[in-house]
């Protein structure tokens, strides 16, 4: 197998300057810095240094042909750090290329062409029982922590949508708790909080400690100003982590787990997936995606009780 160095190439070819193009355009449409980082990762990572290797200089010479060799090329090579290229990787940059040749396409480029997507496996994804959530609450230490890991778990938040939450955050509409979150692409929604969650929060606000920043969640150290800043994600990935540890569930916990746990459960107990999409911040595909990994006696107890409804009908 061929290594594929994933490092940037200099270039200045007229497909180069057409990349460069289109990740202004995407910086322009306001999105999220990581979405921003994946398409140019895709592009000029990926698309631009395995066209330099094949002479391609123009968009108008990534015919099918050319566009299947990459999607193959990239199925059949490994990493820099010695693993294969995984099947979600390979789509992942394809989908990126397809995007910049749609746009491309739609600013008069000559295109002739897009990558094809491969085909991806079924994946199962695991899931944390309520109980198993109560123990991560339980093995840390700090109100702060248990908040956090509450709110992953009990409104399907990410982590970014936690660390970024400001004390205005925290409304009561007609006295119904909920959290002004913000998400990815800077969409804003609403996510409902139950009473006693919601209590906690503001009992945490009274007593935050002293800082400059609005955020809800600090670091429980002081930085040099002598003030505290808010806690960030890859801290509350960290929190969440070790969380896992202490807790002994014998497996590895990440915030997005959480979510997932979250989502699954909602439509276990019959949520509408289309009120799930508003409140979670997913599109309506990702969430039906999750009924996937709902099991067979979830199905069949659905069954049966669509059916005995109808029967009482009759």
């Amino acid at each position: 197998m061929a290594v594929v160095h994933l490092v940037p190439q200099a270039s200045n070819s007229p497909l180069a300057r057409l990349v460069a193009d289109y990740l202004t355009h995407v910086r322009a449409r306001g999105l999220s810095p990581s979405t921003d980082t994946a398409y140019s990762h895709a592009l000029r990572t990926i698309l631009l240094p395995w066209c330099a290797e094949q002479g391609i200089e123009r968009v108008e010479q990534l015919d099918r042909r050319t566009l299947d060799r990459l999607s193959a090329d990239l199925l059949t090579r490994i990493s820099a750090r010695g693993k294969p290229l995984s099947a979600d990787s390979v789509h992942t940059y394809t989908r990126g290329v397809r995007q910049f040749l749609t746009w491309a396409q739609q600013e008069g480029e000559p295109v002739t062409a897009k990558p094809q997507l491969p085909k991806l496996g079924k994946h199962y994804r695991d899931v944390l029982s309520v109980d198993e959530v109560n123990r991560l609450e339980a093995a840390v230490p700090t109100e702060r922590d248990k908040l956090i890991i509450r709110i992953l778990s009990d409104c399907g938040l990410r982590e970014g949508e936690v660390a970024r939450l400001r004390v205005e955050d925290v409304l009561r509409p007609e006295n119904r708790g909920q959290l002004h979150v913000r998400g990815k692409g800077r969409r804003e929604r609403r996510v409902p909080v139950l009473p006693r969650l919601l209590r906690r929060i503001e009992r945490h606000i009274e007593g935050r400690l002293q800082s400059e920043s609005d955020r809800i969640f600090l670091g429980l150290r002081r930085a040099r100003t002598g003030l505290y800043e808010p806690v960030t994600e890859s801290g509350i990935r960290q929190l969440v982590r070790h969380a896992g540890v202490r807790a002994h569930l014998g497996r590895r916990v990440y915030p997005h787990l959480l979510r997932h746990s979250w989502i699954t459960e909602m439509l276990r107990q019959g949520m509408d997936p289309l009120q799930l999409s508003h409140i979670a911040g997913a599109s309506l595909k990702v969430i039906q995606d999750h009924y996937e990994h709902l099991s067979q006696d979830d199905a069949y107890e659905s069954m049966l009780k669509a059916l005995t409804a109808r029967d009482s009908r009759r």
